[in-house]
């Protein structure tokens, strides 16, 4: 299982709905064609940061101006890519600003560099099949 956290910039109530809108089929959590797994996972309940390195949190922090209390949190299955189901959500999901972080890095990204093929230390965002490539030794080329 990949995960992407996302951190609209609205609010948390305008997210939900978004949502609800968009994926009325299942909600709370939400599904999307049986392969993504989708909820808000909040700090007050633990489990949000609650295995992130403290320098990924304050790289998160810098980049949205405080330290969110709540993100979505899209669990993507194995059985299939992914890539343009994560990034159609993300697309909703930061259409108002935000930031969203992916397995791969610490680094968050916006939709304007998701949506250019922005790199970031040789990866693009969701780009687990270069992550496992160099991870495992490779050249990721």
């Amino acid at each position: 299982m990949r995960t992407v956290f996302v951190f609209p910039a609205g609010e948390r109530a305008e997210t939900v709905a978004s949502l609800d809108r968009q994926l009325p089929v299942q909600r709370h959590p939400w599904n999307a064609g049986g392969s993504l797994y989708i909820e808000i996972v909040d700090e007050q309940a633990g489990r949000l940061f609650s295995d992130w390195d403290p320098d990924d949190v304050a790289v998160l922090e810098a980049a949205v101006g405080h330290r969110p209390t709540w993100a979505v949190q899209i669990d993507v299955s194995g059985r299939i890519d992914g890539t343009a189901e994560v990034h159609q959500l993300v697309e909703l999901l930061l259409e108002d600003g935000g930031v969203a972080i992916d397995d791969c890095s610490a680094h968050p990204w916006t939709l304007r560099e998701i949506n250019s093929g922005a790199v970031n230390d040789g990866l693009r965002f969701f780009d687990f099949r270069q992550w496992r490539d160099v991870d495992a030794g490779g050249t990721g080329v």
